[in-house]
């Protein structure tokens, strides 16, 4: 149904516009500074735009949307979350002193800004550490969602050959024009997934308001839950499901997943995002994040809002369940999805079709190149530079743009094999991983160093290494989604198994982090014995180094002006 020739001519014009600006890029990136924060490039439009795009790639579109198929319009209360935790709360109590205090500090990085709050090169070296190990996995499904759109819509292209296109083109404009270009391909494609989404919610309840309009709509999908309902197994993550318009009953399995992986993995792991809070870093002022946050919001609405609201209704346009009536992989509902609505509606489904095509392309390139851009910071700059300091190599432990090009490189090489070696239908799951991650290890660590006048060092450290060898622990031996994957046999049965580690590590490092913090020794008080006058018994007076030092008497010259 796609007219190649049309896609072909929107490909190029897209295609033509990345490499400009990521010569632009390269033309405005002089130094290390400028390749990592861009500083004095951004504005309101640019960041908003920017952080939208970073934060709601394609895997909310095509992961979560799919999960919004298998468990209703409860996903909409993520989009809450996204909108007060991952927006408001991100903005407003984090970004404008995470901005105001690294106008002090002057990192560069996330893990350079823990490293100097703390004064300590172990926090910024397990920081960089922490994101160059779970990073990959998140960026590896961003990619993975993009070809399997690719892969499974009208398109057919070859998944290797879809792989290798999006890869190329992400690493050519990040490696050569840094965090400038990064931002400005950002906000083109966050304007092109904008109309994307929007024309899909559009036509989705254009084709469908024959049931009655949009109270119609969600009456029918209410209604056709229990005529369906056998399909769905009893057993498992989908244990619970009362319906696609309705909650998981509470205490199920179903709700267990819900609540702990989708709502809180994601929904509060977005405040501890190495690539989100490097956006607060580029800002010129206060007010440029005041203005970037409307724009954000708007965009955010829209684009999951529209992408949770679908995946939902597809259970309504097939008159079934996609993945068990229907036989869709959970990561394949979307895109099949789009491809058959489409086609429904003649030549302009040809031209939506194109339209969509392209947004989904670009929330994966928009995604997957500040991922890599930060992973290629963290391996070239953070490891780099302490790696120079320990072992006192001047070379090494001066910022080199050239190497932290060179690392951008190696892990794009490493997120396309973990690709390929990762399997369907982990889309969600690996975005969960990676923000549960990040905020079991990080966010107690990261608020400390926030809004601490003086930050402690120790419970910083001990928290950061609790969380994260807690939720590994967790993840590997406990939880089934994550450890069965791998094969291993979960250490605990029931309900345990679908508790995501976030919701065991984050209160464990937490609780260090407090404990560490309460019990901060006391500064060692010296009492004051004053001592007698050897000149005048009667007179006492305080020890030598307590004394009041006399400020010294300035004589004043003057000078002699001769008389003409």
């Amino acid at each position: 149904m796609v007219n190649m020739v049309m896609f072909a001519g929107v490909m190029v014009a897209f295609i033509a516009v990345t490499f400009f600006l990521g010569w632009y890029g390269h033309r405005h990136t002089k130094n290390q500074d400028q390749f990592m924060l861009g500083r004095n490039k951004s504005n309101p439009l640019l960041i908003g735009l920017a952080y939208g795009a970073s934060f709601l790639s394609v895997s909310a579109i095509v992961g979560f949307g799919g999960v919004a198929s298998g468990y209703g319009m409860g996903m909409i209360w993520l989009v809450f979350l996204n909108l007060f935790v991952g927006l408001f709360i991100a903005f407003v109590v984090f970004g404008k002193r995470v901005r105001r205090l690294n106008v002090k500090e002057g990192a560069l990085t996330f893990a350079d800004f823990l490293g100097k709050r703390f004064k300590s090169p172990f926090i910024r070296t397990v920081t960089a550490i922490i994101v160059l190990v779970g990073m990959p996995i998140y960026c590896a499904a961003v990619l993975i969602a993009g070809v399997s759109f690719l892969s499974f819509s009208g398109l057919d292209l070859n998944r290797d050959l879809a792989l290798i296109l999006l890869s190329v083109i992400v690493l050519l404009y990040v490696a050569y024009g840094g965090i400038i270009a990064v931002m400005y391909n950002d906000a083109l494609q966050a304007g092109i997934m904008f109309v994307g989404m929007l024309t899909i919610i559009l036509v989705t309840y254009f084709v469908l308001w024959d049931k009655g309009g949009i109270t119609g709509i969600h009456q029918s999908l209410t209604s056709l839950w229990p005529s369906v309902s056998t399909s769905y197994p009893d057993a498992g993550m989908w244990q619970g499901i009362t319906g696609w318009t309705s909650f998981p009953s509470t205490g199920s399995n179903a709700w267990l997943y819900m609540v702990s992986t989708v709502l809180m993995g994601v929904g509060i792991g977005a405040l501890a995002q190495p690539q989100l809070v490097a956006r607060f870093m580029t800002a010129k002022d206060t007010k440029t994040l005041n203005r970037s946050l409307t724009i954000g919001a708007i965009f955010m609405i829209v684009i999951v809002g529209s992408a949770y609201t679908v995946g939902a209704l597809t259970n309504l346009y097939y008159g079934a369940s996609p993945m068990f009536d229907k036989g869709f992989a959970l990561d394949t509902v979307i895109p099949n999805f789009v491809t058959d609505i489409f086609a429904e509606l003649g030549a302009w489904g040809e031209l939506f079709f194109v339209v969509f095509i392209l947004a989904i392309i670009c929330a994966a390139i928009s995604t997957i190149c500040v991922l890599l851009h930060t992973m290629g910071a963290a391996a070239g700059y953070d490891i780099w530079s302490e790696a120079g300091r320990k072992f006192k190599s001047v070379e090494r432990n001066k910022p080199s743009l050239r190497i932290t090009r060179i690392a951008t490189v190696l892990m794009m090489v490493v997120v396309v094999i973990i690709a390929y070696l990762l399997p369907l239908d982990i889309i969600a799951r690996a975005t969960a991983i990676f923000m549960g991650l990040t905020a079991a290890a990080l966010l107690p660590a990261y608020t400390h160093a926030v809004f601490s006048k003086d930050p402690l060092t120790n419970p910083a450290k001990w928290s950061i290494v609790a969380g994260s060898v807690i939720w590994l622990v967790w993840a590997l031996f406990v939880n089934a989604s994550i450890g069965g994957r791998l094969g291993i046999d979960p250490l605990l049965t029931g309900q345990w198994i679908f508790i995501d580690p976030l919701i065991i590590a984050l209160p464990i490092s937490t609780a260090i982090m407090l404990i560490g913090c309460l019990l901060r020794p006391k500064k060692d008080t010296v009492a004051v014995v004053p001592k007698m006058n050897s000149q005048n018994p009667h007179k006492m007076e305080l020890p030598s180094n307590m004394q009041r030092k006399k400020k010294p008497v300035r004589i004043l010259r003057l000078r002699r002006y001769s008389m003409r």
